[in-house]
């Protein structure tokens, strides 16, 4: 029997995660949610699936502005921190590998939109991982249904990197280290708290060209139909635009 590889997203969103990206907050999902669906068009009361939803940010302030809102994540550390934020029980929130979705084969095609926000697109090694995720995006929309992935500007990415950065938070001291290996942009962070070991985490994401990730979501059955370079609207630019926001439906 073939062993299970540890993956790094198993580990890295966990209880430090909720310290070290404290800096995302509500109003930022909340302007990111609203330009979003100005480019997705749908209309009040659509199903809508924020996959790798983490802490709920944005699927909460989809439910506050009327849609019918699932949001799946990995880790039940940030399930527990979104359900806790809920108190309405707006959103339905599952446990699940974004390459593997639990829906019943009668709740699939059942969303009108799938959003996917702050790069979490490209966490796999192969190609193949990464196509089964746009494959199941696919699998849970209507036909004709909407999506939109925000995803880093590789590019950009690799030209802008800041190779090692420290902050203290709550004093704690967070160290960043960044670095481009292969196809890959990585970091790894150490968390130094007071009186308890350190603790080591890595992040890895997969660079991917536009002309790639066009390539990808054909071969799952999805069409381009605008990139973004920021949530500002900017016309996408290879080598400026720090993101690559893609919308798109499904065929």
């Amino acid at each position: 029997m073939r062993q299970k590889v540890h993956q790094w997203f198993e580990d890295s969103f966990g209880e430090d995660y909720l310290l070290v990206y404290k800096h995302r907050d509500g109003q930022e999902a909340i302007s990111e949610v609203r330009k979003i669906m100005e480019w997705l068009k749908l209309p009040s009361e659509s199903r809508i699936l924020d996959l790798c939803c983490g802490t709920g940010r944005h699927a909460l302030v989809l439910a506050d502005l009327g849609f019918r809102v699932t949001g799946v994540d990995l880790s039940s550390v940030l399930l527990r921190e979104a359900r806790a934020t809920d108190s309405g029980g707006r959103v339905q929130w599952i446990r699940s590998d974004m390459r593997d979705l639990p829906f019943a084969e009668y709740e699939l095609e059942g969303f009108d939109g799938v959003v996917n926000f702050f790069t979490s697109f490209g966490y796999f090694e192969e190609d193949n991982e990464q196509l089964k995720v746009l494959k199941q995006i696919r699998r849970a929309l209507k036909p004709e249904g909407r999506f939109v992935i925000d995803y880093l500007n590789a590019i950009n990415t690799a030209d802008n990197l800041v190779p090692y950065s420290e902050r203290t938070e709550r004093g704690t001291v967070i160290s960043e280290t960044r670095s481009i290996d292969r196809d890959f942009v990585m970091k790894e962070i150490i968390v130094k708290e007071p009186n308890r070991p350190s603790r080591r985490y890595m992040e890895r994401v997969k660079l991917y060209s536009l002309e790639r990730m066009i390539s990808l979501l054909e071969n799952a059955g999805l069409v381009l139909d605008a990139v973004y370079g920021s949530y500002d609207g900017d016309s996408y630019e290879k080598r400026h635009s720090k993101r690559m926001i893609i919308v798109g439906h499904r065929i």
